[in-house]
């Protein structure tokens, strides 16, 4: 286990804010039934969550930046939601001064996805293991949604798809 904390902590962070001197207003409407957390993933690529986005409240404006990644949480479960559509927000350029819209929705859950939200509100957590369940997920239960999970499989992602084109660059000039 040190190991692997030794290399994570090794590795760029690629998913973090970028500096940036162009401003976005934007306004994150809340079009869920549920209470919004926006977190802005900040210049070391961490988590910095943002007042509560409550259902039908018309919005709340925000100053952004160009380069700055927004992510969008239920703030009660952490429960990842979409914004456009999209996990990521990454803000553009105001057009005639007018603010960008952010939409934020419910992305489609699988069915396990949804069954272990349910449960996770149902059951305390230290009762988990006395439920009937397959093993696998005893795991997945206790394993709580997280942004800075996400944060950390994205940032991923992005070293894998890097890694990728460099490879097939390098293939491509042999």
């Amino acid at each position: 286990m040190p190991e692997e904390e030794a290399a994570a902590s090794s590795r760029p962070v690629l998913f973090r804010s970028q500096n940036s001197r162009t401003v976005s207003v934007v306004i994150f409407c809340n079009l869920s039934r549920r209470r919004v957390r926006p977190v802005w993933v900040d210049f070391k690529g961490e988590p910095q969550p943002y007042p509560v986005v409550e259902p039908d409240s018309g919005g709340s404006r925000m100053i952004t930046y160009l380069t700055h990644p927004w992510l969008f949480r239920d703030a009660d479960t952490d429960d990842r939601l979409l914004a456009n559509q999209q996990q990521v927000f990454l803000p553009s350029p105001n057009v005639d001064g007018q603010p960008g819209y952010v939409n934020i929705t419910l992305p489609v859950y699988t069915l396990k996805e949804r069954c272990l939200q349910v449960l996770r509100k149902l059951v305390k957590s230290e009762d988990y293991r006395k439920l009937e369940l397959v093993h696998s997920l005893y795991d997945d239960l206790e394993n709580h949604p997280d942004a800075r999970k996400d944060i950390e499989n994205i940032s991923r992602f992005l070293a894998e798809r890097i890694g990728n084109k460099k490879r097939m660059t390098d293939n491509h000039h042999d």
